[in-house]
């Protein structure tokens, strides 16, 4: 026994700082114990943040075409494009990496509840010291980057959002139940029965939260209008909007209906598809965006005290037996967020009214535009993808992150690689490749 030296090997673990990561979010805190160092991932020195930034010499943009790059065997990006200049050169990935560095060196002393503020970039952001894409044509952005112009968006049917010729290298199209929240597992029993919770207190939890959102989405949201007029984008029937002023019109009043009948006898509603009826469909997607963009942070304002107080609890609640999975998801979220060439886009089998009901009282209306969440409820995922694409181009890297087997297989057709999440440390993993940039 006096061979073995107890714990011999502790002085170099504590040769790591936590304080010394000076990139990303903050060191992984107590909410997520147990977490063991993955293996296989490249060699990291104990220092920690300067070999990070150790590329090697044979990285250059003469390279093959054909490029993989794996986390833990878990996920492949495939760069299929011909066009080298898709593949930065070493020097112009160690320059965003800096720039990266240097913008967002500040944010490891911050509290996890101070994050958003210094996370919601404005859309015409470009890393300190990168030349916009006007400089370069309309082909590529900074270091060989593609960018997404205006006209893009025109042509799939989208307003100009700001300054689109803003860096964007990638999206990353996310699920949203048992992905990014945990909703539709809670009244199913799985959720419960996969991680050993109580049913009923799960069961509970649940109910009140879907009486939550439709409520919401009843309430201020027109979903007794829009139930049987779904649509898979904000904007889908926004060429039928005149642009009228809206400040004084009265949706109770004008006699729309969303049903299949029409309207009742004797109003003046129109026939279903027809241009009268178009518009008034067209005018409460257009106030949907404006209540949506209003509260996208302060969902409380659309609620009465009473709902303010048991959305807090429900939050709060389902955040414990959930075991902080929401805050788990937002870490990725808000660091791919606070990348100024990345993009949270979602894609939900949720209808596209309740889905935006569960996005604002879930917290997340800072993380995801509206103008970013689609419903494949329609037309499903794979075509959703494909409207996706036809928006920001296929110069593009796609990440799809989900739970199920739909976007999965949307992913394969589209050949994006595919995250899967299926348990915490899913999750922690995630995080782990976005922070070391693997992803």
């Amino acid at each position: 026994q006096v061979a073995y030296p107890p714990l011999a090997q502790s002085t170099v673990y504590s040769a790591f700082p936590q304080t010394g990561q000076t990139y990303g979010l903050p060191p992984f805190g107590a909410m997520w114990p147990g977490i063991k160092t993955e293996t296989g991932l490249p060699e990291a020195p104990s220092g920690g943040q300067p070999g990070f930034l150790s590329f090697s010499t044979a990285y250059t943009s003469t390279q093959p075409a054909q490029l993989h790059y794996s986390y833990q065997g878990k996920l492949q990006l495939h760069s299929d494009s011909q066009d080298n200049a898709v593949t930065p050169s070493a020097n112009a990935r160690m320059l965003l990496f800096l720039n990266f560095l240097q913008e967002f060196s500040g944010y490891n002393s911050l509290g996890q509840n101070q994050f958003s503020q210094y996370y919601a970039l404005p859309p015409s952001y470009v890393p300190a010291g990168l030349p916009s894409s006007d400089d370069h044509g309309a082909a590529a952005g900074a270091g060989g980057y593609p960018a997404v112009k205006s006209e893009q968006a025109a042509s799939a049917g989208l307003p100009p959002r700001g300054n689109l010729s803003t860096l964007i290298d990638r999206i990353f199209l996310w699920d949203l139940d048992e992905t990014i929240i945990i909703f539709h597992s809670l009244l199913t029993g799985s959720y419960a029965q996969k991680f050993g919770k109580d049913a009923a207190t799960v069961l509970n939890l649940g109910l009140q939260m879907e009486e939550l959102i439709f409520e919401l989405a009843d309430t201020h949201l027109f979903f007794n209008d829009l139930e049987e007029c779904d649509q898979v984008h904000v904007e889908d029937v926004a060429s039928d909007d005149n642009g009228q002023d809206l400040s004084t019109y009265n949706f109770l009043a004008d006699g729309f209906s969303g049903s299949s009948g029409g309207g009742a006898s004797g109003t003046t509603t129109g026939v279903q598809g027809g241009v009268e009826w178009m518009r008034k469909l067209a005018f409460r997607y257009r106030r949907l965006k404006e209540i949506y963009s209003n509260f996208k942070g302060n969902v409380g304002g659309l609620l009465s005290p009473m709902k303010r107080e048991l959305l807090l609890r429900l939050q709060s609640e389902i955040e414990n037996v959930t075991d902080a999975w929401l805050c788990t998801a937002l870490k990725s979220l808000l660091l791919i967020q606070s990348r100024g060439k990345c993009m949270n886009v979602l894609v939900t089998t949720t209808q596209l009214v309740p889905a935006l009901a569960k996005v604002l009282l879930y917290g997340l209306g800072d993380v995801f535009p509206i103008e970013n969440i689609y419903s494949a409820t329609k037309i499903g995922k794979e075509s959703c993808f494909e409207r996706i694409v036809s928006r920001f181009g296929k110069k593009v890297t796609y990440v799809v992150i989900g739970d199920g087997r739909d976007e999965e297989f949307a992913a394969k057709q589209h050949n994006m690689p595919f995250w899967r999440i299926s348990t915490h440390g899913d999750l922690v993993s995630l995080h782990q490749a976005l922070e070391l940039d693997f992803l």
